[in-house]
């Protein structure tokens, strides 16, 4: 069958996946649950954020060529030179000279550190604050965020990833709904949401409910929170659909000159995108930027890489901060490891967990600060290190999020938001 209104119900389906929280019935017997009013956090912070930006540099940034220069140390610079920011003391890799003038916006956190070396498993540790195991899959923060607190705007998506990376956890162990959208390229939008010119209303709802009356019986004989999920899914998807909010995603509504400021390129536009969602209600946005992963000629892709991330950085915080926006919208730049101090035979630096960088602006946080440090060859954190729980529950601290309540898993085990990591207070204020 290849008839004209296929692709709307390729849309449906695929909304109902991601937005709504079915994808098949291997989720009929998945379901995560807590008790109310049990092991619940005895913090009782005021959020300090309400979105989350997330920029998450894939391939492992490294730190020493960007947030956490060596400028005495020129065996480990190798052609790599450091510049002055606007706040004093603060020095940044020549390669990000955008974001030295807006260093007075940004806490860089340079004694991170990670017990994942490889890059599957320790992009799932950043992402989750939990080891990968093929047992279990945990959320991520945009699905904590969302199960804690909800959406922010009822007709559009919890969360949204831009990238497509396919490795995501995504929901993880909770319901599907909690898993973000995925967008491929920021430039097209949603694929599928206008219906073709015959293909009224009135038909469209005859169809619809046809298929609702085909699926009453399955629906009455399983009936379970992800097959009830089903059964409304048409509802929900052609509400989505309906919603003048998805102008959110047409990003050509937005001013020529500003689109270039960002960077014509997937992740600039996909921080454009971030911003326009944010602002629409979306809570969690992440959009991923790489490959970081220089094991060859670090010294020329990395000044490309950087390149397009000091116009999309900068301009962000810019336009947040214009908007009244920047209080609000905690932006978040995470890598899952750095790279290593010893320059190898082919230019290039390689993986290196011990010692990186991390950066995080606005949402409450106080910018123009340098938190925790490497020792002068940036090869190790020393004093103030930052765990990736750690990082992660300061994330969920400025979203005021439950940090100690206990949630279980389909097989009963106990999980927090970012395990046993404790957020750094000291960021904030």
């Amino acid at each position: 069958m290849n008839s004209p209104d296929f692709s709307r119900r390729v849309f449906v389906t695929k909304a109902a996946q991601s937005f709504l929280g079915v994808s098949a019935l291997s989720q009929l017997g998945g379901k995560a649950f807590g008790v109310a009013g049990e092991n619940t956090s005895p913090l009782k912070q005021v959020p300090t954020a309400r979105n989350v930006i997330y920029l998450y540099m894939t391939g492992g940034m490294s730190h020493l060529d960007t947030w956490d220069p060596k400028p005495d140390n020129k065996d480990v610079m190798g052609l790599t030179k450091t510049i002055n920011t606007n706040v004093d003391g603060i020095r940044l890799s020549e390669n990000l000279p955008l974001m030295s003038r807006q260093a007075d916006k940004i806490a860089i956190v340079r004694s991170m550190i990670s017990t994942q070396g490889a890059h599957e498993q320790g992009q799932y540790y950043q992402h989750t604050s939990y080891t990968l195991r093929s047992s279990i899959k945990h959320p991520s923060m945009g699905a904590w965020l969302e199960k804690f607190q909800g959406r922010g705007n009822p007709t559009l998506p919890g969360s949204v990833m831009i990238g497509n990376d396919s490795r995501h956890p995504g929901a993880g162990f909770f319901e599907a709904k909690y898993a973000p959208l995925m967008l491929n390229d920021p430039e097209n939008g949603i694929a599928n949401v206008r219906p073709s010119s015959w293909f009224t209303e009135e038909r469209m709802l005859d169809r619809l409910q046809v298929a609702k009356k085909l699926d009453t019986q399955f629906a009455q004989a399983y009936n379970v929170k992800n097959v009830r999920a089903y059964s409304d899914m048409y509802d929900d998807a052609i509400r989505m659909m309906k919603s003048e909010e998805l102008k959110a995603f047409d990003i050509g509504a937005e001013d020529a000159r500003l689109r270039d400021r960002y960077g014509r390129d997937r992740f600039g536009q996909g921080c454009l995108l971030a911003r326009r969602l944010v602002e629409h209600g979306v809570r969690f946005v992440e959009v991923t930027f790489g490959n970081w992963d220089t094991h060859n000629a670090n010294f020329t892709r990395v000044p490309e890489l950087c390149d397009e991330l000091d116009a999309a950085l900068s301009t962000l915080l810019q336009d947040l901060e214009s908007r009244g926006m920047l209080k609000e919208t905690l932006v978040v730049l995470a890598t899952e490891f750095g790279r290593t101090p010893e320059i190898n035979a082919n230019d290039g630096r390689d993986h290196h967990a011990p010692g990186f960088s991390c950066v995080l602006a606005g949402g409450g946080v106080r910018g123009g600060q340098v938190y925790g440090a490497t020792d002068e060859k940036g090869g190790r954190a020393v004093g103030d290190s930052v765990t990736i729980p750690d990082f992660n529950a300061t994330i969920g601290y400025a979203l005021g999020l439950p940090l100690d309540q206990v949630l279980f898993s389909p097989s009963k085990r106990p999980f927090t938001v970012a395990d046993k990591g404790k957020p750094v207070t000291a960021l904030f204020g």
